[in-house]
């Protein structure tokens, strides 16, 4: 399915799960393509990041990102040692949003589209809101590539994609972190879905539900 086919049928669905409220759980799901040489976890577990220049240049933004993935690649059992690192990190993240150019009505170009918010490879895209528009549809991505430090050779590869109508950055991207690094450190080659219940006010997994009694 297309990039536009997609955020079209988002936004047909805005509506409805905006009536639904937001008090609730809500489902967060991204593709992921993922592609490892692991075949167990690293030894030692330790890594370093590798920040590309564009995010040296915007730091202060990318930090609480970087501490998302952080805390991300410890739930997976991997530690952060800038002086010991087995493994080497280098992180991308793409943000945009997007709006129908006409509502409820389609012509043949929908969507407004500009450059949006980026850090390390590729690029977001938006548009302005309108009267009588659907909800912002929102685009964010996270990747994430592992390299052996001594060797420099990949060994794990791997990237979520969420498009929807409802995010919380920079909450989210812990989510998109957390998918894309499901199943580490052999996860299922190539691309799958990802879902995910989080808690609107947090961006952290909903909790399981209670067990019933007998």
């Amino acid at each position: 399915m297309t990039s536009l086919r997609r955020l079209c049928i988002l936004a047909l669905c805005a509506t409805a799960a905006l009536l639904a409220g937001c008090a609730g759980p809500r489902l967060v799901q991204s593709d992921v393509s993922s592609y490892s040489t692991l075949t167990a976890l690293p030894s030692p577990p330790t890594y370093r990041f590798e920040r590309l220049p564009s995010q040296q240049m915007h730091a202060a933004a990318f930090a609480p990102i970087e501490a998302q993935a952080e805390a991300a690649l410890a739930r997976v059992g991997l530690r952060r040692d800038d002086a010991h690192p087995g493994l080497v990190a280098q992180l991308g993240v793409e943000a945009g949003y997007a709006t129908p150019r006409a509502w409820p009505y389609y012509g043949p170009d929908p969507f407004y589209g500009r450059w949006g918010l980026g850090y390390g490879r590729g690029w977001g895209w938006g548009a302005g809101w309108m009267m009588d528009a659907p909800p912002t549809l929102y685009h964010r991505k996270v990747s994430l590539v592992l390299r052996n430090a001594q060797t420099q050779q990949v060994v794990y590869e791997t990237s979520a994609t969420y498009e929807d109508v409802w995010t919380k950055d920079p909450a989210i991207y812990g989510v998109l972190f957390d998918q894309a690094l499901s199943g580490f450190p052999q996860p299922p080659q190539g691309q799958r879905s990802v879902r995910t219940e989080v808690m609107p006010d947090t961006g952290r997994p909903a909790p399981p539900p209670a067990s019933a009694s007998g």
